[in-house]
C-alpha cells in the first residue's frame, strides 16, 4: 500500500514531469554543515574561477500564503504551509523561498562562479482553479527572477553590464497552456526575447524569437552554452510533431544545432547544451519523442570532441542518464514515429528502477577486471596494448577505454520544495585558461564578427532546406539514405574530448546544497526566530569530490558509466554492500573519513527528511543503489517510503 505522502513523490516520477591548480574547491564536505570559502577567498579580478551554477525549476508564486493549508496548494484555509515553503507537497515557491535564495548566491557565490545556467519553469504551476494562471502573470513571474540575477550580478563598469553571463531557457510551465508551444516566431518567443534581453547576446535574438534557442559564449572563443527549446521535442506538446519532417520546427532546431557544433569545432571551441525537459528514455518513459531523440543521441556521439555536458531540470528529481549511441538508427531519426499515448507515461516509481535495469544490460568488464583498476594506467595500456582479449573486447563494446558509445546528461532537483530547495554548483577544469579574456571584458561589437559568421552558415542551412530530396527510396540494391545532415565523426586523430578524458574544461565535480526545511522548521511550520534575517538557507547535501559512495573520480561520461554499472550490480562488490543489519535512515553520517565494511552506512543526504517511524530493521544489499534512491528526492523520504519506491520494480 502506498502511503498518502508517497503519491505526490510517485505522481511526479510518472508524468511528463584531476583539479586545476585554479579550480580551488569552493566547499570542504562536512554532512549538513556549510563550509563556504570566505568572501574574501573569491577569485582575484581578471581570472576563471572554475565553477558554475546550475539552478532550476523555481516555480515562484506569488498567492502562496504561509499557515494555509497544503492541500488547498498553500493558497487558503489553515494549515502547515511554512514561510519558506512547504516540503513534500504540490505547493509552489513562495516569494520569502525565491528572496533567500538569491541573497544566498549573492552571499556565497557571487565572485565565485563564473556563469549561470538556469533551465527554466520560473513560473507557478496551474494548480488552483480559483486563480488560473494568465499569460501576462507567467512573463512578470519570469521578469522577477531576471531582474533577481541582475540586481545579483550587475557590474556597469563592465561592457556588458553584468559581471557573469546568465543563460536562461523555456520551462514548459513558462508557457500556457502548460506544455503547448507552438511554431516560433509566437508571443512568447517576442515576450522573452525582451524578458532576457540582457541574457540573449545582441546578434542571436532574432534567432530567438524565430524559434526560442540560441546560442552565447561564456567564455569568449573558449566555450559556449547552448541554449535549447525542449518545447519542440516535448512528447507532452501536441502543438507540434517531432523532429523528422521538415515543415517542423523540431526538425529546423535540431539543423541549427547541428550547424552550431559544427562551427563551435571550426572555431576549436567547447559546448555546454542546455534544457528544460530532459532526454529520459527508460523503461515507458519518453520525454521527448522518438525522432528528437535519436537526433540528439546521434550529435552527442558524433560531436563527442565539442560538448563538454548537458543539464536539465524538469523532473525535480536527481539523477543522470546515460544516452547509447547504439540505440541511434539514422533512419528512423529522420521518420516520424508514431506512439501510443499510454507507453509513453511512467506509471508510479518505476522509472529509476528502469534506469536501473538499463545500466543493468550495459556491457560489464571482465570478472578479473575491476571498475577500480580501470584507471589513467589502465588506459595506457590498452593503448600500448598490453591488455587481454577480454578486456579489449570490453573497450570495444563501450566504445574504447573512454567509453565513447555513451554520452550523459545531468537531472538536477529543483528550488521549488517538492521535496527539498536545491541547487548545485559545478567545477570544471581551467587549465590553460589563465588569463584568457572574460566574458564581461567583452564588448558586443567582438559579436557581430561572429553573428556574420552564423548568419553566412544559416543562409546555407536556408537553401539546404528548400532543396528537394529526390528518390527517398533510393535504387533497387542501395541503401535508403537519410533525409537529414548526418554529422561527421572527429578527427580519427583527435583526443578524446573533455567529456570523456580529463583536460582544459572538464567538469571535475559538483557541489549539490539543499535547504533542509524540516530541519530548519524544527518540526513546527516556523523558521527559528533566533536565525533572524541570517538564516544559512542551504547547506551541502553531499560533494562528489569527496563522497566515499559515489567515488566520481570525476564527472566524465567513463566515471558515470562507472557509477551507473555499480548502482546496477545486484551482486555487489564488499565495498559497496550494505550490511544486512542496517537500517537505511536519515541520520547523516560523516562520509570524507575510510570506513570499514563493518562500519559502513548507507549515505543518505545530510541533515535529512523524515525520521523512519517504522523500527523493524529492512536488508538492503547494495548501498550505492540506496544512496542513488535516496538522494534522488533529496534525502526527503523516510527509510519506508524508500521500500515502497524500491518495491515498484
Amino acid at each position: 500500500m502506498i502511503s498518502n505522502r508517497l503519491w505526490p513523490v510517485l505522481c511526479c516520477l510518472g508524468i511528463a514531469a584531476c583539479a586545476s591548480a585554479s579550480a580551488v574547491p569552493l566547499t570542504e564536505q562536512v554532512t549538513g554543515q556549510q563550509i563556504l570559502g570566505d568572501a574574501t577567498e573569491a577569485q582575484p579580478s581578471g581570472q576563471l574561477s572554475g565553477r558554475f551554477l546550475h539552478i532550476t525549476d523555481f516555480h515562484l508564486d506569488t498567492h502562496y500564503k504561509p499557515g494555509t493549508s497544503i492541500e488547498r496548494v498553500c493558497h487558503r484555509d489553515k494549515g502547515a504551509a511554512g514561510p519558506l515553503g512547504a516540503q513534500g507537497t504540490e505547493c509552489d515557491s513562495p516569494e520569502a523561498l525565491i528572496d533567500e535564495t538569491f541573497r544566498w548566491i549573492e552571499d556565497n557565490l557571487k565572485g565565485n562562479i563564473d556563469f549561470v545556467l538556469w533551465t527554466g519553469d520560473s513560473a507557478r504551476h496551474d494548480n488552483d482553479e480559483r486563480i488560473p494562471r494568465t499569460a501576462s502573470e507567467i512573463i512578470d513571474l519570469n521578469e522577477v527572477l531576471a531582474v533577481k540575477f541582475i540586481d545579483v550580478f550587475e557590474d556597469k563598469q563592465t561592457p556588458r553590464g553584468l559581471s557573469i553571463p546568465v543563460i536562461p531557457t523555456i520551462g514548459n510551465n513558462d508557457i500556457m497552456p502548460h506544455n503547448i508551444f507552438k511554431e516560433g516566431p509566437n508571443r512568447w518567443t517576442r515576450r522573452f526575447t525582451e524578458v532576457w534581453a540582457t541574457f540573449i547576446p545582441e546578434h542571436q535574438r532574432h534567432t530567438f524569437e524565430e524559434g526560442g534557442w540560441f546560442l552565447a559564449e561564456v567564455i569568449p572563443n573558449k566555450l559556449a552554452a547552448v541554449s535549447l527549446n525542449t518545447m519542440y521535442f516535448y512528447e507532452s506538446n501536441s502543438a507540434v510533431d517531432g523532429c523528422a519532417a521538415k515543415s517542423e520546427p523540431g526538425y529546423e532546431h535540431m539543423e541549427w544545432l547541428r550547424i552550431q557544433l559544427e562551427l563551435l569545432r571550426e572555431r576549436n571551441m567547447k559546448a555546454i547544451l542546455i534544457g528544460h525537459v530532459p532526454p529520459a528514455r527508460a523503461g515507458t518513459k519518453r520525454n521527448w519523442d522518438e525522432s528528437c531523440w535519436q537526433k540528439y543521441t546521434l550529435f552527442l556521439n558524433r560531436f563527442r570532441d565539442v560538448v563538454v555536458g548537458s543539464v536539465y531540470g524538469h523532473m525535480n528529481i536527481d539523477h543522470f542518464m546515460l544516452q547509447d549511441s547504439h540505440d541511434v538508427d539514422i533512419l528512423a531519426a529522420g521518420e516520424n514515429s508514431q506512439h501510443d499515448p499510454d507507453f509513453l507515461v511512467q506509471s508510479r516509481s518505476t522509472y529509476l528502477n528502469s534506469l536501473r535495469e538499463n545500466w543493468a544490460e550495459m556491457p560489464s568488464p571482465p570478472a578479473d577486471m575491476s571498475l577500480d583498476t580501470w584507471s589513467n594506467s589502465g588506459l595506457a595500456d590498452a593503448a600500448g596494448g598490453a591488455l587481454g582479449k577480454k578486456e579489449r573486447r570490453f573497450f570495444d563494446k563501450i566504445g574504447g577505454p573512454w567509453a565513447e558509445r555513451y554520452s550523459v546528461s545531468l537531472v538536477s532537483p529543483s528550488v521549488v520544495p517538492n521535496y527539498f530547495p536545491t541547487l548545485r554548483v559545478i567545477e570544471y577544469n581551467t587549465t590553460g585558461l589563465e588569463g584568457v579574456p572574460l566574458w564581461a571584458n567583452s564588448p558586443y561589437s567582438e559579436d557581430s564578427i561572429e553573428a556574420a559568421i552564423l548568419d553566412d552558415e544559416s543562409d546555407e542551412l536556408d537553401e539546404q532546406l528548400q532543396k528537394k530530396k529526390k528518390g527517398k527510396k533510393g535504387k533497387k540494391g542501395k541503401k535508403k539514405k537519410p533525409h537529414f545532415k548526418v554529422p561527421e565523426h572527429p578527427s580519427p586523430t583527435a583526443p578524446p574530448g573533455p567529456a570523456y578524458s580529463d583536460q582544459t574544461m572538464t567538469w571535475l565535480s559538483y557541489a549539490q546544497y539543499f535547504a533542509n526545511l524540516t530541519a530548519l522548521y524544527g518540526g513546527t511550520s516556523e523558521v527559528d526566530s533566533a536565525a533572524g534575517s541570517n538564516i544559512n538557507l542551504y547547506t551541502v547535501e553531499y560533494d562528489t569530490r569527496t563522497d566515499t559512495i559515489y567515488k566520481l573520480k570525476d564527472l566524465t561520461v567513463r566515471s558515470y558509466f562507472k557509477l551507473a554499472k555499480r548502482i546496477a550490480n545486484r551482486n555487489p562488490r564488499k565495498d559497496d554492500i550494505l550490511p544486512q543489519d542496517t537500517e537505511f535512515s536519515s541520520t547523516p553520517i560523516e562520509e570524507s573519513k575510510e570506513t570499514t565494511e563493518e562500519e559502513t552506512q548507507a549515505t543518505p543526504p545530510a541533515g535529512g527528511g523524515k525520521k523512519n517511524q517504522n523500527q523493524n530493521k529492512k536488508k538492503h544489499k547494495n548501498r550505492v543503489w540506496r544512496t542513488f534512491l535516496s538522494r534522488a528526492f533529496v534525502g526527503y523520504l523516510s527509510g519506508d517510503e524508500l521500500d515502497e519506491v524500491e518495491s515498484e520494480n
